[in-house]
C-alpha cells in the first residue's frame, strides 16, 4: 500500500511516498499526516517508516516526503532553510488534499525535533492544517543554540563561527559551509539514528535561517486547531524547555508530554507509552474516517 509519488514546491519537485491503510475501498477517504523529518535527513528515517506503519494500523494514510534539498528532492543539496521547508510543507498539503483517498480537511502534520519545529510554525501559518503533533520540537532558535552550546567555551566557538560566516558573506559572496555537529551537536551514541544519506555540512545560511526561527511567534494561531507537543524530559539534542515553551504560547487544546527513559529519537525507540499516547490522541481530535 505504498506509492511513490512527486509533488511540486515553489518550482521544484520534491519526492515522498504515500502510505495509506489496507483495506481501503474504492472511493473512500481517509485523514492523513504529513511526516516532517528532521535537520538534514530524508523521508527513508526509520521513525518515518515506522510512523507510517502504525498510523496505517490505526486506519490513516501518511505523506513522508523529502524536503527541498534533501534525499530524492530538487534543490541546492543541504540548502534547508526553515521559512523553505514550511512552505514545503504547505505544498505537500496541497497535494495530499488533492488526492481521491483522502479527506481534504482532516490533514495534520508530525514532525520531529527540525520538521517539529516546521510543523508548529506551518501549523501557525497555515490554516488548513487540521492537527500538529510535535517530537522532541522547539520554537526559539536563538536559545536553542545557547543552551545546545552551553559551555563559554562552546558558545564562543558558535558565535565566532557566526561572524565568520557573516565575514566571508560580505567579503566574497560566498557561504562558508559549516558541519553538521558544528550546528546542531549530537552525543556520538545517538548518531546511529541518523538515516542514511542525513547530510553531513551545510552552507553558513542554514545556520541563519535556524538561529532566527521563531515558531513560538505564530504557534499560538494553531487553536483551536489541536496541538500535540511531545519531548523526552531529559533530551541530548533538544532543550525539554523548548517544548514547554512552546506550550506556554500556545492556547487550547494543547496536550504536553514529558516523556522519561527516552532521548531524543522518541519514536525510533518503539516506547509503547508514546505510541499509545500518539494514538489516543489521533483518535480524539484527528479521526481517521469520517463521521
Amino acid at each position: 500500500m505504498e506509492e511513490r509519488v512527486s509533488f511540486a514546491s515553489d518550482g521544484l519537485t520534491l519526492s515522498g511516498v504515500v502510505r495509506t491503510p489496507d483495506g481501503l475501498a474504492p472511493g473512500e477517504r481517509r485523514a492523513a499526516l504529513l511526516l516532517l523529518h528532521g535537520f538534514g535527513s530524508n523521508k527513508e528515517a526509520s521513525w518515518m517508516k515506522l510512523t507510517a506503519e502504525l498510523l496505517a494500523s490505526w486506519g490513516y494514510a501518511s505523506l513522508r516526503f523529502d524536503f527541498r534539498g534533501c534525499g530524492e528532492s530538487e534543490g541546492e543539496r543541504a540548502r534547508v532553510i526553515c521559512l523553505e521547508q514550511v512552505e514545503d510543507t504547505r505544498n505537500a498539503l496541497t497535494y495530499m488534499a488533492s488526492r481521491s483517498d483522502i479527506l481534504p480537511g482532516a490533514i495534520g502534520v508530525y514532525g520531529h525535533s527540525f520538521g517539529a519545529a516546521v510543523a508548529c510554525y506551518a501549523g501557525g501559518v497555515e490554516p488548513r492544517i487540521a492537527a500538529v503533533m510535535s517530537s522532541g520540537g522547539w520554537g526559539n532558535g536563538e536559545k536553542k543554540f545557547r543552551k545546545q552550546h552551553e559551555s563559554d567555551e562552546a558558545w564562543k566557538r558558535f558565535t565566532d563561527m557566526m561572524a565568520e560566516g557573516k565575514r566571508v558573506r560580505a567579503e566574497t559572496g560566498r557561504s562558508i559551509r559549516v558541519p553538521r555537529y558544528d550546528i546542531v551537536p549530537i552525543p556520538p551514541h545517538l548518531r546511529g539514528n541518523l538515516s542514511e544519506g542525513s547530510h553531513l555540512e551545510f552552507p553558513f545560511e542554514v545556520v541563519e535561517s535556524m538561529f532566527e526561527f521563531m515558531a513560538n511567534d505564530v504557534v499560538g494561531r494553531i487553536a483551536p486547531r489541536p496541538l500535540l507537543l511531545l519531548h523526552p524530559s531529559n533530551d541530548s539534542v533538544t532543550p525539554t524547555e523548548q517544548s514547554v515553551e512552546l506550550f506556554q504560547h500556545e492556547h487550547q487544546p494543547v496536550d504536553l508530554h514529558l516523556i522519561a527513559n527516552v532521548d531524543h529519537f522518541l519514536l525510533s525507540e518503539g516506547n509503547p507509552l508514546v505510541i499509545n499516547l500518539v494514538k489516543n490522541w489521533l483518535e480524539k481530535y484527528l479521526p481517521a474516517r469520517a463521521a
